[in-house]
């Protein structure tokens, strides 16, 4: 069900993208910033997961809308650390925009 989707498929591939960017951390940064970065990311797509096979839909969709913050966040912090580069940080920008415009269309119907 997931790749007929486009915010799973979306997200999946901005996945593989991001954990090839996190994986390019300093090693002092791989457990902490990166690690919560990617584990924001993990815990955004088992949100939506959970929203297709759970009844309480809306209350997975908010956690997720929630852990797609915290992503920015996480993402911004990188960025002014200098472990991101701006055109890294916009990149990554434009795509979580556009995951999250697709978690706001499904809010919007659930």
């Amino acid at each position: 069900m997931s790749k007929q989707s486009p915010i799973f498929a979306k997200t999946e591939a901005f996945m593989g993208w991001l954990f090839a960017h996190t994986g390019k951390f300093p090693k002092s940064e791989r457990f902490r910033l990166a690690k919560r970065i990617e584990d924001a990311l993990f815990d955004f797509h088992k949100c939506l997961t959970a929203a297709v096979y759970r009844p309480d839909t809306r209350s997975q969709l908010k956690n997720a809308d929630l852990h797609l913050n915290l992503l920015r966040a996480y993402l911004r912090l990188a960025l002014e650390l200098k472990h991101s580069s701006p055109r890294q940080y916009h990149y990554a920008a434009k795509h979580i925009d556009e995951i999250g415009k697709l978690l706001g269309g499904w809010l919007k119907k659930a």
